[in-house]
């Protein structure tokens, strides 16, 4: 292309021209506070930025993913806490059922109370957690049991889903977080008949042998309730158990998060003094460059021929 600019005018607009460029983007960087915006301002850094994204936003739903955990794991804590307490209860029944010098009538008094407790275990078999059954497995939208007084232990099992979800913990590997309302209230020998420790037929037994006068049924139910009772702990032991991994997985997610932060922003985050401090010099730079365009001699050789 032809011009008529001599090449000291055209190297002036060139230098003009990059600072101008140099001005706006600073002015950019500054007014958005970042350094990359588009993967022609890094392409060398952009597959690592976008894996640190990715890698924070797959830390951001671990850590909701714990959140609602720990709300679940504390709610069964707090349930088997409830359920132990009213084991203590049944316990001291059927110790006072095994007394010789109880009655018929009393002992019908004392299967009344039995049979509340006995529904009250049944609610706790049916505690949920925004709407979700958290004993009922993978099936959280229904309840496990409902109570039954002619069923062979007091209740009837409505479903039998396992508890197969897992936790992925952001240190790596995963944990599991749930029991079933069969593990915790209904324990079973291999042929399906109730263990000794089954939570729900250890009420009823008392129950029964309460309602039935039965001064032996309700000395025996002692050992089966305090069985019973022991493993309650152990579950609650259990629930104990994913409330520490939960716990230790927030704080390492925690930390991961500032981290993978951390390497975002220096990779795309603006040095805000750098910025100012480069189009304050910018500036400086381009009104010194006009003004000594504008010094420059403007008249020609042909201006003195005339």
């Amino acid at each position: 292309m032809y011009t008529t600019l001599n090449a000291q005018a055209q190297l002036f607009l060139a230098d003009l021209g990059r600072t101008q460029q140099d001005m706006e983007n600073a002015t950019a960087e500054l007014s958005s506070g970042l350094r990359v915006t588009q993967a022609s301002d890094s392409p060398d850094q952009v597959d690592l930025l976008l894996q640190l994204r990715a890698n924070l936003q797959q830390n951001t739903q671990m850590q909701s993913n714990l959140t609602l955990a720990q709300t679940d794991a504390s709610t069964a804590d707090s349930t088997l806490n409830g359920a132990a307490s009213l084991m203590d209860t049944a316990v001291q029944l059927a110790t006072e059922g095994a007394n010789s010098t109880q009655t018929a009538e009393s002992r019908t008094s004392m299967a009344v109370q039995t049979q509340s407790l006995l529904a009250e275990m049944v609610a706790f078999s049916q505690t949920q957690v925004a709407g979700r059954y958290i004993f009922s497995g993978d099936d959280g939208q229904s309840p496990t049991y409902q109570m039954d007084l002619t069923a062979a232990t007091g209740v009837d099992q409505l479903s039998n889903a396992a508890a197969t979800k897992q936790i992925q913990n952001p240190a790596g590997g995963s944990f599991p977080a749930y029991l079933t309302a069969q593990q915790i209230f209904d324990d079973r020998n291999a042929d399906g008949t109730p263990a000794t420790d089954n939570v729900f037929a250890s009420l009823y037994n008392l129950y029964t042998s309460l309602t039935n006068n039965d001064q032996t049924g309700c000395a025996n139910a002692v050992g089966q309730l305090q069985a019973a009772a022991d493993h309650l702990g152990d579950t609650n032991a259990f629930y104990g158990n994913v409330e520490n991994q939960i716990t230790q997985a927030n704080t390492f997610a925690a930390s991961y998060a500032t981290q993978v932060q951390t390497q975002i922003g220096n990779i795309q985050d603006a040095n805000i003094p750098a910025m100012a401090t480069e189009l304050t010099q910018d500036q400086v730079q381009m009104g010194a460059a006009m003004q000594s365009q504008a010094e420059l001699p403007t008249k020609s050789l042909f201006d003195y021929l005339g």
